[in-house]
């Protein structure tokens, strides 16, 4: 039987996930057939890294010659780890030049590039996965396992609170996410998880978002406000970062350095932007209600400046409630092993039934990045994994689903009226 084929596009830090499985754990089924960015210095360092886990260097493109990268190293499928606004691009592309592709979440930033994707896989017909690790993590397996078992009843509501600490919240607004055009905001970017968990729950989708959100702590008007005044553009090499909390200079010998600092004569991303200056689009409190199709009601917030990272969860039932709390460890994207990031460090399950004691729900022990779901998703994908009673693989669909509910919760902000997510695309 012949190794499956692929290529990867887009070599910043969340790519080292992709290439590190093939090249090590699934080598023997798997093969990497070409690299593709805009920056040869980030594929430069992902060579390295592949040889030092035992693989061979790999054939490398820029991203202009796409096309011919196809053509000459014929890959089964496209891995699409680039910045958000090009997943589109590279999907569709891929497709129509013969691959199946594989996607970071979110699948693309606004409806009119989704559409382009759902027109593209009816086109012809090839397949598109949505990498959503946090379906594989046992916290929320478990929450789909006790809600299609009935242990509340019939879903009814929903609140949803997702924390984002000084650490890795803040990263979002040193980097391009800052930029609307290129992330979607965090609805979109950080969101599409939270809402797909929630599609996966409760087996249904949206149909009306209402939201509002602002940029309420980072930037420079919030920083004026409090009283900064030692601004800094970027943190490398500038006296006026040196003890500011949120500085992150890229000088630390590592990951960071190698695959940004070093990279910036090439096409002049600065990943070490201040969270406190100009040129940021995205919100940085955003509340948002949503009703499914199903009839059940959702209450969301995302806050990005919060003491501790995590998220709790309240699925009400017409026979009890389920309590999730969740408090994940400290991380700052690409700064250290890709395979920490999002860890948990405690996780608690409560299910409380009516008139009845509430009790604490057993989960299953994980390691590995976003709570020990992206081991398993792993195997999802490249493996040979058994028959999944919770049907976690994630398709163009559950893709387009999920960022649904954040694109119309983007344009509620701008108008202040609900949207119907039905209007926004054609299945």
């Amino acid at each position: 039987m012949s190794r499956q084929r692929y290529a990867i596009v887009g070599l910043g830090g969340r790519s080292r996930m992709y290439y590190k499985a093939l090249t090590e754990t699934y080598k023997d089924t798997s093969e990497i057939v070409a690299l593709c960015d805009v920056n040869q210095t980030r594929m430069d360092y992902a060579n390295r890294k592949i040889e030092e886990m035992g693989g061979a260097p790999v054939v490398t493109y820029k991203a202009e010659n796409f096309d011919a990268m196809i053509a000459e190293t014929r890959p089964d499928t496209v891995i699409v780890t680039s910045m958000d606004r090009t997943h589109h691009t590279y999907i569709t592309r891929a497709m129509r030049l013969g691959c199946d592709a594989i996607s970071e979440k979110p699948m693309t930033i606004d409806e009119k590039k989704c559409q382009e994707i759902l027109d593209t896989i009816k086109e012809t017909g090839k397949e598109l996965r949505v990498t959503f690790n946090y379906r594989y993590a046992p916290v929320a397996t478990k929450t789909r396992e006790l809600i299609m078992d009935g242990a509340i009843g019939k879903p009814t509501s929903v609140h949803f609170e997702w924390l984002l600490n000084t650490s890795h919240g803040a990263d979002y607004y040193r980097r391009w996410h800052r930029d609307k055009r290129n992330s979607g905001g965090l609805m979109v970017h950080k969101a599409t998880h939270h809402f797909d968990l929630v599609n996966f729950w409760l087996g249904s989708s949206p149909q009306i978002v209402f939201g509002m959100g602002d940029l309420k702590f980072y930037g420079k008007a919030n920083a004026e406000t409090r009283g900064i005044t030692d601004f800094y553009y970027r943190a490398t090499g500038d006296p006026n970062a040196k003890d500011c909390p949120f500085a992150l200079p890229l000088n630390d010998g590592g990951n960071l350095e190698e695959l940004y600092l070093k990279a910036e004569k090439e096409d002049g991303y600065l990943r070490d932007q201040s969270v406190f200056g100009d040129g940021i689009s995205i919100e940085d409190t955003m509340g948002v209600m949503v009703r499914y199709k199903n009839n059940v009601v959702m209450t969301y917030s995302l806050n990005s400046y919060m003491p501790w990272e995590g998220y709790r969860v309240a699925i009400n039932g017409d026979a009890g409630r389920i309590q999730v709390e969740v408090m994940e460890s400290v991380y700052v994207n690409a700064a250290g092993a890709s395979e920490d990031e999002g860890a948990a460090a405690y996780k608690k399950i409560t299910v409380q039934n009516l008139f009845e004691k509430p009790r604490e729900v057993e989960i299953p022990e994980a390691v590995g990045g976003h709570g020990g779901g992206d081991v398993v998703m792993l195997e999802d994908i490249f493996g040979d994994p058994p028959e999944d009673k919770f049907k976690r693989a994630a398709s163009h669909v559950d893709g387009a689903m999920s960022i649904l509910t954040g694109i119309a919760a983007n344009k509620s902000f701008g108008t202040g009226m609900p949207v119907t997510v039905d209007e926004l695309v054609r299945f």
